[in-house]
């Protein structure tokens, strides 16, 4: 037989060893729980998101721009309105040929370096963001766009 001081002896590394999996275990349980709480706080915070709607230009705009060369320029392209409300969407429906003859003219008067520059394409994107604004406040008596997205921008 065994004494007690021979049975601590040979125990006490499998006790270590069980001591150790509940510390694991126990940090594994409150991981799980923390990573619930988050996906529920994330569809909390996903129910109070606005839903925002698009409005695509069809087809995609294409106009010429200045050029530096023999060779005419040109720029191709696809336009992404984003609006707070649905119903924004049949009033830039009715204002198309305003609002895409406003992006041809804006696209017209630039010059080849901002057409082919990122700094450029931005500014463009930006004036057209403003004037499109401008034109809706005046015809609808308020800004209907929340943001202008240039989902293809094609140049030669």
């Amino acid at each position: 037989m065994l004494s007690d001081a021979q049975v601590d002896w040979k125990c006490k590394p499998a006790l270590r060893i069980a001591e150790k999996v509940k510390a694991v275990m126990k940090k594994i349980t409150l991981m799980l729980l923390m990573l619930i709480s988050l996906t529920f706080n994330a569809f909390a915070e996903d129910e109070e998101l606005e839903e925002y709607a698009y409005y695509g230009f069809e087809p995609d705009i294409v106009t010429n721009y200045i050029s530096t060369g023999k060779k005419l320029g040109f720029v191709r392209l696809s336009v992404e309105l984003m609006v707070k409300e649905q119903d924004d969407l049949l009033r830039l429906e009715h204002h198309d040929p305003l609002l895409r003859s406003a992006i041809v003219e804006i696209l017209g008067n630039q010059t080849e370096d901002k057409v082919k520059s990122m700094t450029g394409r931005e500014e463009i994107r930006r004036e057209c963001y403003d004037t499109l604004n401008r034109l809706l406040e005046a015809e609808t008596g308020r800004p209907l766009v929340v943001n202008l997205l240039f989902t293809k921008y094609l140049y030669d």
